[in-house]
């Protein structure tokens, strides 16, 4: 290190050429400057040196301190250095591994043809990047994400390889929550709908010659009821003791639960006993069970089917399934009822619209998004909008969004629709990039299925990339409901995450339900949404006034937005613009409009788009404000 350090240097180089001279030169003079040349250029490569060595303890200190692990090998792969954090992921010192080959991490989940494929990489291009799983000391295997370079000398031989380790063990944790989230019901570990759809379609399609499918949907009656009496949290139990009672008696089938107190049973038979299986699960799920030291008898409502005889695609069979258990409802509780041609010839417009919304989805050109503006109270200035979901019928014209989106849960098409609702409010928000449309924040509703059958981070992630938009042009809105929907599971990491994005949060519908207050200051949201509820009768309602003004003045002091919704009287917005509301919406300002109507208005009359114009805005704002709560829906 010295000399290549030294003769780096114009002072080293001095030195070195002086050097003779303090022994050669007769003349003292010479000699001495001779002399003071070759310190100079001493003292020069001695700062060098010291300088190099605070630089390798220093690049030394922060590879100690790094999370990750650093171990550099030489060619025969045999361990040089390694860092702490090396020791506290694979629990080997550096006395242990020194001058042993990394060999001795390599994990069982590899075969040799990988390692092969690693070396030839490694060596072919100097690097390797990608995940690999090691075997700590104690015997454990962890994933980890490895980056590898190879280091050559001046020959351009291989001399060291130094890695990076980084564990990524709660990554893949996570990824695996996610996953289950996807496919297992959180209260009672059973398959979801979700995953109970891939299931039977799989039975299905390996059914042998003499087999056959039975299915029987059970659905508990009047839960409502026990959960009133006895509290949701015993409830909850309930259904978990169901299920684990139902999985023994149906054991060797498949057993699911498709979401509140319906639970369904697959199995696979050569027996032609379906009868008679429909009755020995009902005889043995209606058994007692003791609740609170009570003895409770519950009442079972089953519709069944078989498979091939009463169809061969899932989606056709769960139809009928549930074609069963209504007709079994209408005929009376505690009933049994098996799915038959009948059924499908009767009028049962609850099945006709789940099948007529299949196909809108497929079409695409039913569906429509229309707009509703957010504005300020005072001066009419533009805050926001939503984007709120229709259905146009082509025989029923517009079809209520509460009558097909609860049809929509159930069948498992809330992801799909979802995903619609995505994809089209981010292609409009790109449209009116390039018109004259003000630019804002539009808002979209998101259930609970569509959260967690879904994968709403990355396809909003991938609408965003492909119009070129921002996290913060599209802001979402959740529910109490979804937000504490347990088949998500915790919501707050994925909040969090969607939050680091940019992507705006919302609470809708905030007030109606749960403990709102004690529940709101763990999420990360920037806004709440103040139901209609309490808006209808302002300002005469005195307890709706004080809820109102209480809601405005907690979220002030958690800097938290509120939108009142639901405004439709002056004097529901004067109590806003006094009670200090910044953001409104409901018809008194506008109401619901497909994007051509509302580019149409805007292109007419547009209104100011600040959302903090000044006072003196206020009374030229008050024609337009006026005009604008009488346009028609």
């Amino acid at each position: 290190m010295w000399p290549l350090v030294s003769l780096n240097r114009p002072l080293v180089w001095a030195a070195l050429m002086a050097l003779p001279a303090c022994i050669w030169i007769p003349d003292a003079t010479l000699r001495m400057v001779a002399t003071s040349a070759v310190a100079l250029g001493m003292g020069d490569a001695w700062r060098q040196v010291l300088k190099q060595r605070e630089q390798a303890r220093l690049a030394q200190d922060a590879v100690s301190l790094a999370g990750e692990a650093v171990v550099v090998s030489d060619a025969r792969n045999r361990v040089q250095a390694v860092n702490p954090a090396f020791t506290q992921i694979t629990g080997y010192t550096a006395g242990e591994v020194v001058g042993r080959k990394l060999e001795m991490l390599s994990s069982t989940r590899h075969d040799k043809a990988f390692y092969r494929r690693f070396w030839q990489t490694l060596l072919t291009t100097g690097c390797w990047e990608g995940e690999m799983w090691s075997r700590r000391k104690s015997g454990d295997e962890c994933p980890e994400w490895v980056k590898i370079r190879a280091m050559t000398d001046r020959r351009g031989e291989v001399s060291h390889f130094i890695g990076l380790y980084t564990d990524i063990s709660a990554q893949k944790a996570r990824e695996n929550d996610l996953r289950r989230i996807g496919f297992e019901d959180p209260l009672t570990g059973l398959p979801n709908r979700r995953r109970l759809h891939d299931l039977m379609a799989s039975r299905i399609r390996h059914l042998r010659a003499g087999e056959s499918l039975d299915m029987a949907l059970i659905d508990i009656d009047g839960f409502k009821s026990i959960n009133d009496s006895f509290g949701v949290e015993q409830g909850d139990r309930l259904l978990g003791r169901f299920a684990h009672r139902l999985s023994r008696q149906a054991a060797g089938s498949v057993t699911g639960r498709l979401g509140g107190d319906e639970f369904l049973v697959i199995r696979t038979t050569t027996f032609d006993d379906h009868n008679a299986w429909v009755a020995g699960l009902r005889e043995h799920m209606g058994r007692p069970f003791e609740v609170q030291q009570q003895s409770l008898r519950l009442g079972l409502t089953i519709g069944s089917c078989r498979a091939p005889e009463d169809g061969r695609d899932s989606g056709v069979l769960f139809q009928r399934l549930e074609s069963a258990l209504y007709s079994a409802k209408r005929q009376g509780r505690n009933h049994s009822l098996r799915f038959r041609p009948a059924l499908d010839q009767q009028a049962n417009p609850r099945l006709a619209l789940v099948s007529d919304l299949r196909e809108a989805l497929v079409a695409g050109d039913q569906l429509e998004l229309h707009y509703q503006t957010q504005h300020h109270p005072a001066t009419g200035a533009l805050t926001g909008m939503e984007a709120l979901l229709r259905w146009r019928h082509p025989r029923d014209g517009m079809i209520s969004p509460g009558e097909f989106i609860p049809l929509a849960e159930r069948h498992g098409l809330m992801a799909e629709l979802g995903a619609w609702v995505v994809e089209n409010a981010c292609a409009q928000q790109a449209r009116w990039q390039h018109t004259a449309m003000p630019a804002t924040t539009i808002w979209i509703n998101i259930s609970a299925l569509q959260l967690f059958q879904g994968d709403l981070e990355s396809q909003l992630a991938g609408c965003l990339k492909r119009y070129r938009l921002q996290a913060s042009q599209i802001g979402l809105e959740l529910t109490e409901s979804v937000l504490l929907d347990e088949r998500a599971g915790d919501m707050v990491p994925r909040l969090e995450t969607l939050r680091e994005r940019g992507a705006p949060l919302a609470v809708d519908d905030f007030g109606t339900g749960y403990s709102s207050l004690g529940y709101l200051k763990h999420l990360p949201v920037d806004k709440v949404k103040l139901d209609r509820a309490f808006i209808r009768e302002l300002p005469e309602s005195r307890a709706d006034a004080a809820i109102v003004t209480a809601v405005l003045a907690m979220a002030e002091g958690m800097a938290l937005d509120v939108v009142a919704e639901g405004v439709e009287t002056e004097a529901q917005r004067q109590f806003l613009v006094d009670a200090g509301c910044r953001s409104v919406q409901g018809f008194y300002f506008a109401r619901p409009l497909p994007a051509a109507e509302l580019e149409a208005r805007w292109a007419a009359s547009p209104p100011n788009t600040s959302a903090h114009a000044s006072a003196s805005a206020g009374s030229s704002q008050g024609a337009r404000v006026t005009s604008a709560s009488t346009l028609p829906p």
